[in-house]
C-alpha cells in the first residue's frame, strides 16, 4: 500500500504558473506508474498527465500538452506537476494517483491509490 499527499495548490491569475507535488510513503514508490487527474465541481475526474515507473515515458491530455510537465524523483518518493500558462478552465481539485498497470493509463479505475487532492484556482 502507498499513501499519497499532494501540495502546492493555490490561487493564480490566468497566464501564471504553479507547481504541484505529490509525496508518497509506504511500499516502493518506483513500483508505481504515477498520474495526475483533476476534478471540477459537478464534473468527472479527468486525466491530466502520467509518468512511467522510471520517469522515461510521459503522456498528457491534449488540453494541457505544451503547458504542463510531469516529472518524478524516485529518490525522494515524489511526483511533480509543473503548470504554466494557466487558464481559468484549469481550475479544479488536482489529485495524484498510483497505478500498478504496466502501460500508462488515463483511466481513473486503473489507479489503486489516491491522494486527497489540492485545490488550484485560476482567475481570469
Amino acid at each position: 500500500q502507498v499513501q499519497l499527499v499532494e501540495s502546492g495548490g493555490g490561487l493564480v491569475q490566468a497566464g501564471g504558473s504553479l507547481g504541484l507535488s505529490c509525496a508518497a510513503s509506504g511500499r516502493t514508490f518506483s513500483s508505481y506508474a504515477m498520474g495526475w487527474f483533476r476534478q471540477a465541481p459537478g464534473k468527472e475526474r479527468e486525466f491530466v498527465a502520467a509518468i512511467s515507473r522510471g520517469g522515461g515515458t510521459t503522456y498528457y491530455a491534449d488540453s494541457v500538452k505544451g503547458r504542463f510537465t510531469i516529472s518524478r524523483d524516485n529518490a525522494k518518493n515524489t511526483v511533480y506537476l509543473q503548470m504554466n500558462s494557466l487558464k481559468p478552465e484549469d481550475t479544479a481539485v488536482y489529485h495524484c494517483g498510483a497505478s500498478t498497470e504496466w502501460n500508462l493509463t488515463t483511466r481513473p479505475r486503473n489507479y489503486a491509490y489516491w491522494g486527497q487532492g489540492t485545490q488550484v484556482t485560476v482567475s481570469s
